[in-house]
């Protein structure tokens, strides 16, 4: 039997970051190894982020939205979702080095 589970869930927490949440998925896009899932938890932006993340076609990444409750409560809103083997975080205002994962 095949596992379809990520081996990599990757959790963003996010508030507001329209200007930089390019950079960490566009780093995680690039990874060698694509195995993963990416989770973006959204606290509450009312700056464009959600247009940004929608604009990414890519069905490995998640994106849910949350009443402001602070980043603690944002990325434990992500491990409650993660399906993969191993959880990474990342911030929303960076980058993972191409080969990251591997």
């Amino acid at each position: 039997m095949e596992n379809n589970l990520p081996f990599f869930s990757i959790i963003i927490p996010t508030y507001n970051r329209s200007n930089t949440i390019r950079r960490p998925i566009e780093s995680i896009l690039a990874q060698t190894y694509k195995d993963w899932e990416l989770i973006i938890v959204d606290d509450g932006s009312t700056d464009g982020t959600k247009e940004i993340i929608d604009g990414y076609n890519d069905p490995r990444i998640r994106y849910v939205w949350q009443e402001n409750q602070e980043r603690s409560v944002a990325r434990n809103h992500g491990i409650d979702l993660v399906k993969g083997e191993w959880i990474c975080f990342q911030d929303s205002d960076d980058e993972y080095l191409r080969e990251h994962l591997d």
